[in-house]
């Protein structure tokens, strides 16, 4: 469903977007670029970590392609700028969940590489925090369509959603503790608990932000409130966490 917006709402939701897809883009190539500077045993972390960014970056993007291309400005003789107008090209934000399901499970996965675990337990991690997370993203994509009119369908999805999301946070704050803990080095140890905490605490904001609707924004209030709070989520969940993947390895 399409929203006039005015000009300053238009123009925040495409800053915020061109914001994110530079940031993406930019820690890929920070990171790709370091792999040379840790050991061959997290090379694999920090190449998925640039793997998470430059998937993000792509489909950000598209994003912000599918914003443009949405609305347009009208010939305006006059000093005072116009608001744009729908031009009837449906704004796809599918491009943001199709991303999410590439991109958390590549994110779960490149901390539990950089974690003291036999061979065993990394190939179980990787694979449950994996599926969960992909049933958490399949599971809130049907209610993000909905802003406005019957919002208990929303609110269905967002509590069917939290159900993964609660046993990935689980995981990465307690099922992990013991390998976390397990870390002779303190440096690298602190390192590991902020990368877990960051995660975790960037995720919780996910949640938030998908209850807008619910909670009082409507219409183009509710697509840019969204649009910003899910790009500043993922700019600390997906670059935030991948440099400091970066700086464990390097530890």
């Amino acid at each position: 469903m399409m929203f006039a917006m005015s000009d300053s709402q238009f123009g925040l939701v495409y800053n915020i977007l061109s914001f994110s897809f530079a940031s993406m883009m930019a820690t890929t190539i920070f990171l790709w670029m370091r792999v040379p500077a840790v050991k061959d045993c997290y090379a694999s972390a920090l190449i998925i970590s640039g793997e998470v960014t430059f998937i993000a970056a792509y489909h950000y993007l598209r994003i912000f392609n599918s914003w443009v291309e949405s609305y347009e400005y009208k010939p305006n003789s006059g000093s005072e700028v116009q608001d744009p107008v729908i031009t009837g090209v449906p704004f796809n934000d599918a491009y943001r969940y199709m991303d999410w399901l590439l991109t958390v499970p590549l994110l779960l996965i490149e901390i539990v590489f950089v974690m003291k675990l036999s061979d065993e337990e990394t190939k179980k991690k990787a694979t449950t925090l994996g599926v969960a997370s992909g049933l958490m993203i399949t599971n809130g994509y049907p209610g993000e369509l909905i802003v406005e009119g019957d919002l208990s369908v929303r609110w269905f999805f967002w509590a069917f959603s939290l159900c993964p999301f609660t046993y990935v946070v689980y995981e990465l704050l307690v099922g992990m503790a013991g390998a976390t803990n397990a870390e002779s080095d303190p440096m690298v140890k602190s390192l590991i608990q902020r990368s877990q905490y960051w995660t975790v605490v960037s995720w919780l904001t996910y949640p938030v932000v998908y209850v807008f609707p619910m909670i009082g924004f409507a219409g183009s209030h509710a697509v840019v409130a969204i649009q910003v709070g899910y790009c500043i989520s993922d700019i600390i969940s997906k670059c935030g966490v991948g440099l400091v993947i970066y700086e464990i390895g390097r530890a």
